[in-house]
């Protein structure tokens, strides 16, 4: 199922039912999983490893260099992209710095056209970046967010899980998980509506909407401190509300995080 005008190398390991159209490039060393779709125009770069039922858009580039002015290209580095992954034309995924690391995509995950996910970037499982919507380097994304339409976010950004960013925001600052973010690092209350779909109980919602008022809960915003102390006091009684208080207290995260705007904040 390789169309004759497809330029596809013999180091190319290909599973079964794999589909790639006229004009496709693949790249030695490229790995493509069972019953992958690769369209015509796409190109995909050594580095490359694309699990089962990954489907690749017109003109969208796989584990092209990083953007970054000190990198070797003669690194080893790569991309993984997981089961099920769909990825729409024009999108571009840049592979890791280090080598032997790769740049992850989860299963499951929906890259709309034109997104740009740079190098060692982790996205979780189901998460939605939409049109032109652009992930600077070692972003983290966890599973089942939804990164809008035109949104910016800075490298080394967190994104927690079931977080929503609306359209056309832009993210200097780690997101909590479980939150809705908009504007430049505001932050406008739970993703209530995205909890209910993900069939979260309303005990589990209730507890997290508990952990969002402990931190959330003065003026002063000293995060860090009011999620340490809502953790030290059990106030947590779910799996999901002591992930949101732990989100803060993270001994690997930059401690910097979105808040709610106030009046005169700048949009």
């Amino acid at each position: 199922m390789i169309h004759p005008a497809a330029i596809v190398p013999q180091t190319v390991k290909i599973g079964t039912d794999v589909a790639i159209g006229p004009y496709a490039v693949i790249e030695d060393g490229v790995v493509l999983g069972d019953r992958c779709q690769i369209a015509a125009h796409a190109v995909i770069k050594s580095g490359a490893v694309l699990e089962e039922e990954v489907q690749v858009d017109h003109h969208a580039v796989i584990s092209g260099l990083p953007q970054d002015t000190g990198f070797d290209p003669g690194t080893p580095s790569g991309v993984i992209v997981g089961r099920g992954t769909r990825i729409r034309e024009g999108v571009t995924l840049h592979r890791a710095t280090k080598a032997g690391a790769s740049t992850i995509i989860g299963p499951g995950c929906y890259l709309m056209a034109l997104a740009h996910v740079a190098h060692d970037c982790v996205l979780g499982e189901h998460v939605i970046i939409a049109n032109a919507a652009m992930l600077g380097g070692h972003v983290h994304v966890g599973d089942r967010a939804f990164v809008s339409g035109g949104v910016v976010v800075h490298q080394f950004v967190r994104l927690g899980e079931s977080t929503m960013c609306s359209g056309n925001g832009r993210f200097g600052m780690d997101v909590p998980p479980f939150t809705i973010a908009l504007e430049r690092n505001h932050i406008a209350g739970l993703n209530l509506v995205g909890l209910r779909r993900r069939g979260f109980t309303h005990a589990i919602i209730a507890d997290i909407k508990n952990c969002y008022r402990a931190v959330y809960r003065d003026d002063t915003l000293n995060l860090v401190n009011n999620a340490t102390e809502a953790l030290a006091s059990g106030l947590a009684k779910t799996p999901q509300g002591r992930q949101f208080l732990e989100f803060f207290t993270d001994a690997s995260a930059r401690h910097q995080f979105i808040r709610p705007r106030k009046n005169g904040d700048a949009e």
